[in-house]
C-alpha cells in the first residue's frame, strides 16, 4: 500500500499474534448482565472490525475502534482515575531518592533512561495486574538493565545537537520517571525546546494532561495532548498541533509498546524506550519478558515486512 505523503511503502503493523490477543482480550468484554442477543451483536461487530483491518493498521488503532463500539453499546469503560492517582503518588514519593541516585551515578543519563524504561512496567492494558512489589524490585535493580550502548550514545549525541525535541509519554506513574530523564536532557542541552505529548483522551491507565500536571511536568516543559484516544501515536489520528510538533522535531523519544506499534518504520528520528511485555515483542527483539529496549526507528529497516 503506497504512502502518498512520502512516496514509500507502508509497513506491516498487524501481526497474527496481535489479532489473537485482540480477540482473546475483547471478545468477552461486556457487562455480566448483557442479554445474549446484545452479546452476539457485540462479538460480531468486534470480529468485523478486526477482520476488516488492513495489515498496515496497528493493534492500538484497532483497539481504539473497538473501544468506541464498547462505549456505544455498554457506556463508559472502567475508570482508572484512582489507579492513576495511586501510581503517580507512589512514584512521586520515591522520586527524590531516585533523583539522588541519578545525581550520584557515574553515568546519570544512562540511569535516567533505565528508570524511565523500568516505569513502562506500569501498564494495565498489556497486563491484568501490575505487581507493586515487582515494580519496586525492578526499580532497585534498574541500573542492571541492559541497554544497547550504541543506541544510547546516539541518543545522547542527538539530544546534544538538537534544537527541538518531542517526548511521547505512555502510562501513569511512568510519567514521573519520564520527568527524571527530561531533567537530565535539559541539563545536557539547556536550549533544547522540549514538547511533551500525552494522550488526548483517557484510555486505560495512559497518561493524559491531568497526570502530567500531577507529575509536575507542566511546571518546566511544554505539555500538550495529542487529540486522540488511541493507546499510541497514530499520525493520521492525532491533532494538527501534535503532528506539527512531531514533524518539526529533530529527535523524538517514544515511550511504550503502543507508541512503537503505531509509529514503527515511519522513518523519523525516534528513539523507542519500552519494556517487552508480550511474547511477540520478546521474540522480535530476542529478549526475555520485562527486558527493556532502546532502539531507533531508522534501525528497524530490516526487521519488518512492507506492503506495496
Amino acid at each position: 500500500m503506497p504512502d502518498e505523503k512520502k512516496g514509500t511503502v507502508s509497513p506491516v503493523r498487524l501481526e497474527p499474534e496481535c489479532v489473537k490477543c485482540l480477540v482473546n482480550k475483547q471478545i468477552g468484554r461486556y457487562p455480566a448482565d448483557t442479554p445474549p442477543k446484545i452479546r452476539t451483536a457485540y462479538m460480531q461487530k468486534l470480529l468485523r472490525i478486526i477482520a476488516d483491518a488492513p495489515v498496515t493498521m496497528s493493534a492500538p488503532e484497532i483497539m481504539d475502534d473497538i473501544y468506541q463500539i464498547q462505549k456505544q453499546m455498554f457506556g463508559a469503560d472502567k475508570d482508572y482515575k484512582d489507579i492513576k492517582n495511586h501510581f503517580n503518588k507512589m512514584m512521586l514519593e520515591i522520586r527524590p531518592a531516585l533523583q539522588k541516585k541519578i545525581s550520584g551515578s557515574p553515568n546519570p543519563f544512562k540511569l535516567a533512561v533505565q528508570y524511565a524504561m523500568t516505569g513502562n512496567y506500569i501498564d494495565f492494558a498489556a497486563m491484568d495486574r501490575v505487581d507493586e512489589k515487582k515494580l519496586k524490585e525492578m526499580l532497585d535493580a534498574a541500573e542492571n538493565h541492559e541497554i544497547d550502548t550504541a543506541e544510547l550514545e546516539a541518543l545522547y549525541t542527538d539530544i546534544t545537537q538538537a534544537k527541538k525535541m518531542v517526548y511521547l509519554t505512555d502510562n501513569c506513574g511512568e510519567i514521573v520517571l519520564d520527568g527524571l530523564l527530561i531533567e537530565r536532557i535539559q541539563r545536557r542541552n539547556p536550549k533544547l525546546d522540549i514538547c511533551v505529548i500525552v494522550r488526548g483522551c483517557p484510555v486505560v491507565n495512559d497518561a493524559v494532561m491531568e497526570d502530567a500536571r500531577q507529575a509536575g511536568l507542566t511546571s518546566y516543559v511544554t505539555v500538550i495532548g495529542n487529540g486522540s484516544s488511541a493507546a499510541g501515536t497514530c499520525l493520521e489520528r492525532i491533532s494538527d498541533e501534535a503532528r506539527e510538533k512531531i514533524d518539526a522535531s529533530d529527535v523524538i523519544i517514544a515511550k511504550g509498546q503502543g507508541n512503537f506499534e503505531t509509529l514503527q518504520m515511519c522513518g523519523k528520528n525516534i528513539y523507542y524506550i519500552f519494556m517487552c511485555k508480550c511474547k511477540l515483542f520478546a521474540e522480535r527483539f530476542q529478549a526475555p519478558m520485562y527486558q527493556g529496549i532502546l532502539v531507533n526507528d531508522r534501525h528497524l529497516g530490516n526487521q519488518a515486512d512492507k506492503v506495496e
